[in-house]
């Protein structure tokens, strides 16, 4: 088959690997409809050091079961399933808690052998517990918002519910990528009645206000708290949504909270220091987030796609064939595109 690999900070390419086999009897073969790069992907792309093996890519995609293992009870072939970007068993202490990415028996994608997503096929090991059937058929219009459900929508879901956003919050997303979008949609969808967007990028914060964004604020740093705070009255917001990963991200919300609110943290940080001494204890304000369980948020998420509720497949302004997976990467890496949809 066809994949993508990545050898060192950017170089991707698209190679002939090894078809996927069933090795365990909980995998299933499925084979890839829509896959897509993830702005995760982008941190390697930017600072992979060389490696001679190639490292497998992608953990966000959508396909048909080809094969199951003896063990694949509630999974068949032909079914049109989802991932969630890690695999679980869905059933261990800490799925039932709600955090399938700490499973026991889990992993991630394109790691210890296990295919990544960006390619014509994947061996997904706890197809159970991992793979969720959607209710469409191959070729239905729904399928770039149903890939959502992999890992962007749930992750910007997931900063939307550890924030605590409730009905009549003032919220603040930073960042316009496509995981601070969806944090917009999903603020919206719990009711927020007043949402922020913290962005620069005219086309993306376009989008962020279809989304459900009342106001965009394209200043940054000093400038932009101020700016926020004015948008608020004065005290800040209730919630923040921090979904960009850098250091000036996080002063910045801790610039815009208001005394007791909650500062959500999704970006993966690219840094080990924080603002989070006296000035935080003694302002009341709660530092949480991490990353989304999105297996634990499909269900909740997908009737809304079905419906037309929302419609989340908007961040994809870009579609590529399999063999131009490294240009969606420079695409991506370059600010040309927000998300680039796969079709092998």
């Amino acid at each position: 088959m066809r994949a993508a690999v990545m050898y060192s900070a950017g170089d991707v390419r698209v190679e002939n690997r090894p078809d996927p086999k069933i090795q365990q009897p909980t995998d299933a073969i499925v084979r890839v409809v829509l896959s897509c790069v993830c702005g995760s992907d982008l941190w390697p792309y930017k600072s992979m050091p060389a490696t001679g093996t190639g490292r497998p890519m992608g953990h966000e995609f959508l396909g048909v079961i080809e094969d199951t293992g003896s063990q694949a009870r509630t999974l068949k072939t032909g079914d049109l399933v989802v991932t969630p970007f890690t695999y679980c068993d869905n059933t261990c202490d800490f799925c039932r808690k709600g955090l399938q990415p700490s499973c026991r028996h889990g992993g991630r994608y394109g790691l210890d052998g296990v295919d990544g997503g960006q390619g014509e096929a994947v061996r997904v090991p706890q197809a159970d517990g991992t793979l969720v059937k959607l209710p469409v058929e191959e070729n239905s219009p729904l399928l770039p918002s149903l890939l959502t459900l992999s890992d962007v929508l749930g992750t910007g879901h997931h900063g939307a519910v550890t924030a605590g956003v409730r009905r009549g919050d003032r919220v603040l997303v930073i960042g316009d990528g496509a995981v601070g979008l969806s944090a917009v949609l999903a603020a919206r969808r719990l009711g927020a009645e007043q949402i922020i967007l913290m962005g620069r990028h005219t086309d993306r914060t376009d989008l962020g206000r279809d989304f459900g964004a009342t106001d965009v604020v394209a200043e940054r740093g000093d400038e932009g708290a101020t700016r926020v705070r004015e948008l608020t009255g004065g005290d800040g917001v209730d919630r923040v949504v921090e979904a960009v990963g850098a250091l000036e991200a996080l002063r910045t919300a801790f610039a815009t909270v208001i005394d007791g609110g909650t500062i959500s943290r999704l970006g993966v940080p690219q840094y080990e220091d924080g603002p989070i001494g006296p000035a935080m204890i003694m302002r009341n304000i709660a530092l949480t987030g991490g990353v989304s369980p999105a297996r634990a948020y499909i269900e909740e998420l997908m009737p809304d796609i079905l419906n037309g509720v929302i419609d989340p497949g908007r961040v994809f302004d870009r579609t590529v064939g399999l063999e131009e997976i490294p240009d969606a990467y420079r695409a991506m890496a370059d600010r040309e595109a927000l998300k680039a949809l796969i079709r092998p």
